[in-house]
């Protein structure tokens, strides 16, 4: 079946960078999203450099997908080497990188290139699946099963990448694949901004409710706002559409070159690369956006081996003191809850009750109820009358027992009661 893209794209400084280090492009083949590092100096630049870079490469593809596929590998090691003389230019740009998650579209296939922690969905049937892995030192703490996913989310190290393009490393290891993708098929490749803030399910229910592509992008971009978008975010989508079936009479004619970009890449950026739109304004003060705390900038560890070893001991250290606390924590509840069912049962024990033991008319100390088996009364004293010498009233209103607040309120009830002389 002939496929043919349709795409959406978009940029949001976020609520606390200065600057937007992220860029993003949506060509006519080529589709990508990088996030720039290195402070307020390089992080745009390497970004910009790389989008503009790739973009060079938006043309069809003349060789197979695999061909493509290495074709996308040569530009972006390229744009590596772009990077790196940029830096030697400019000294002042030393320790600039950038990811890069893109692909090339080839018929009904694309030709994947990832490096970093940008990533790649897809939404297929309305179940979204993370297509790329991050490239940082504490996915690599999840695929070793030292920590959780759930823990990877909040890890106060997960932006340190192993690999990244720029002045870094002269020939990174950059990912390639090659995707089957059919009509109906949502590919989203997107900045950290995004998906480190916004759950997956957020993201997928945002895909699959979408009106319009842009829409959907101005709603993932709303999204991250909402949670206080501490980073910038990019966001591309690329939807895969069944072609219209053209007559072989039909002169042919090619599509106007529809190629876009964003972030620091825009040569004019869109107004909400600066600031957030009235209506966004509008909406955002509608309801709370949340606060979560700033994390340091990505940045690249050349120290692959020793920086991994340093962080698998921190993290040792840290769940050694989570299971101390887990610990204590643990005490500390048996402990409020043994004292306060020690309290519950000696405040038991300053209550009286009048009742029988199905002879006599007894003085208990305590309440009426049980916890389990263990009764919380005892015998106070047995008054060693018997209940049949009470009238017919008394002996129901003792069977039900009559509450007392004092052993000598007890007696008073005792006293107080008809016996009958046989």
């Amino acid at each position: 079946m002939t496929v043919s893209y349709e795409s959406a794209i978009g940029s949001h400084v976020g609520m606390v960078r200065s600057n937007n280090q992220d860029s993003g492009f949506a060509g006519d083949y080529l589709f990508l999203v990088a996030d720039g590092m290195g402070g307020h100096a390089g992080g745009d630049v390497a970004s910009a450099i790389a989008a503009k870079e790739m973009a060079e490469f938006d043309v069809a593809p003349l060789g197979s997908p695999a061909a493509t596929t290495n074709t996308l590998r040569t530009a972006v090691l390229e744009t590596n080497a772009k990077l790196r003389a940029t830096v030697l230019d400019r000294p002042e740009l030393a320790g600039m990188g950038t990811t890069f998650t893109g692909f090339i579209t080839v018929g009904d296939q694309l030709a994947l290139a990832h490096i970093g922690d940008s990533r790649l969905y897809l939404l297929r049937d309305g179940e979204l699946q993370q297509i790329t892995k991050d490239h940082t030192f504490v996915q690599r703490l999840v695929d070793s099963g030292k920590i959780t996913e759930e823990e990877a989310k909040t890890h106060p190290r997960r932006s340190v990448l192993m690999r990244v393009l720029g002045d870094v490393d002269s020939s990174p290891q950059v990912d390639t694949q090659v995707l089957d993708t059919r009509p109906g098929d949502l590919w989203l490749l997107c900045s950290d901004g995004l998906c480190g803030y916004v759950e997956d399910p957020d993201i997928e229910k945002i895909l699959r409710r979408r009106t319009s592509l842009q829409g959907a992008i101005d709603g993932l971009i709303d999204k991250s706002l909402s949670h206080g978008a501490p980073d910038n975010v990019t966001a591309v989508l690329v939807e895969t559409v069944a072609a219209p079936e053209r007559n072989p009479n039909d002169t042919l004619e090619l599509p106007a070159p529809n190629r876009r970009f964003a972030g620091s890449a825009a040569t004019a950026p869109a107004p909400r690369d600066g600031a957030v739109s009235t209506a966004r304004n509008r909406i955002l003060s509608r309801r709370p956006v949340r606060r979560p705390p700033l994390v340091a900038e990505s940045h690249f560890e050349p120290r692959v081996d020793e920086y991994l070893a340093e962080l698998i001991a921190e993290t040792k250290r840290r769940n050694r003191r989570r299971r101390l606390l887990w610990a204590f924590g643990g005490i500390a509840v048996l402990v409020a809850i043994g004292g306060a069912l020690l309290f519950g049962y000696q405040w038991t024990q300053t209550r009286y009750f009048v009742g029988t033991d199905g002879s006599t008319v007894i003085i208990y100390r305590g309440v009426q109820q049980n916890i389990g088996s263990f009764p919380l009364h005892s015998v106070a004293e047995d008054t060693e009358i018997p209940i049949s010498q009470l009238d017919g009233l008394e002996q129901r209103q003792v069977e039900r027992t009559l509450a007392a607040g004092s052993i000598e309120e007890a007696r008073d009830i005792v006293l107080r009661l008809g016996v009958q002389d046989d």
